[in-house]
């Protein structure tokens, strides 16, 4: 079984702004703390949530591709694996309910 290899640009200047890459794919994520980060999602990207250490983290694909979006789950918990949460659920919507967001 092949196992994709993941790699993490961080922000020195904000731990909440990481960009994981696949080193096999072209599959990039962008990780936000919607507690410290402003969020407008894309509607052409993939956004998934998910809680680990009392903050809740977005996970939004970067430029997603059909090949690449079977990968997405395996990224973000590879993510959890990475900031020592294994246990995340990954969720489908933001769980905090209906957002208003300024157009």
């Amino acid at each position: 079984m092949d196992y994709n290899v993941y790699l993490l640009a961080t922000d020195p200047n904000n731990p909440c702004r990481d960009v994981i890459h696949s080193r096999d794919t072209d599959l990039k994520i962008r990780v936000f703390c919607l507690s410290e980060d402003r969020f407008s999602p894309s509607d052409s990207e993939i956004q998934l949530y998910g809680y680990a250490h009392d903050k809740l983290y977005v996970f939004e694909t970067i430029n997603i591709t059909a090949d690449d979006a079977l990968d997405v789950v395996g990224a973000i918990q590879w993510y959890a694996e990475y900031i020592d949460f294994p246990e995340m659920e990954i969720l489908p919507e933001d769980p905090r309910g209906s957002q208003n967001i300024a157009m």
